[in-house]
């Protein structure tokens, strides 16, 4: 699902702009790494994404439609956010079975809903944990079962907030290679937010660089990295190089 977003524009209390006038095309089938330092809107944008925002001003599309006034729950999309979010007294089973409970879909019956689960617990390698409780599981595990429960319900897009800035350099690297393994398989339009340089541009098949609520360069991850478009993009890229 292509993701097109015109001229966005949020500010809280009605006060400092979060995202600034903001558009933004993000291919349908591709993973965006959403980069930029800390408050300069990148949680905000993906919450106007989402819908759990609504925006003062500009319009959100997925493929042809005008979703900018629709509620999160019928825009079709999964959130995976920073701090995992499971409820801590159910079975991994349970946790990645919530969200279709909640859709209330007489159409599924709990055998079907029985096979999802354990289809997506077989994607994201984590069919032999769906027993345990989240507090017997590690962080990369339990990064794995927040986006097993974003997936189940088979939406169009996937968003993820600093999925991976609980864990180690180690579980970091190799988590983020299994988030785009999974969004090459489920070919899902995926918005990923980072403040690791090197993260994004490992996984990322194009890159979107914020600062102060507005969108400063995109594009592929080699394009960004060899013609930066300011001194801003530059120095930033340069972090921790």
């Amino acid at each position: 699902m292509e993701i097109v977003l015109k001229n966005l524009s949020y500010a809280y209390n009605g006060e400092s702009l979060a995202v600034n006038d903001l558009s933004l095309d993000i291919k349908d089938g591709t993973m965006l790494g959403l980069l930029g330092p800390s408050g300069c809107g990148k949680t905000t944008l993906l919450n106007l994404i989402s819908g759990l925002l609504t925006p003062d001003s500009g319009e959100v599309y997925f493929g042809s439609e005008n979703v900018t006034s629709l509620p999160p729950e019928k825009r079709g999309i999964g959130y995976v956010f920073q701090n995992h979010a499971l409820y801590p007294h159910m079975s991994v089973y349970d946790n990645i079975k919530y969200p279709l409970l909640a859709l209330k879909d007489k159409s599924l019956t709990e055998e079907e809903m029985d096979k999802r689960i354990k289809e997506i617990a077989s994607l994201v390698q984590i069919d032999t944990l769906l027993k345990k409780k989240p507090n017997e599981l590690s962080g990369g595990e339990m990064q794995r079962v927040a986006i097993a429960r974003a997936l189940v319900k088979k939406p169009h897009i996937l968003l993820l907030d600093e999925p991976l800035s609980s864990l180690d350099a180690y579980l970091r690297k190799q988590t983020a290679k299994e988030i785009r393994r999974i969004q090459q398989e489920t070919k899902i339009t995926t918005v990923f937010v980072t403040h690791d340089q090197r993260e994004a541009m490992s996984i990322s098949d194009e890159v979107a660089i914020m600062n102060k609520g507005a969108l400063i360069q995109k594009g592929k991850p080699e394009e960004v990295m060899e013609k930066p478009c300011s001194d801003f993009v530059r120095e930033f890229l340069l972090v921790d190089n």
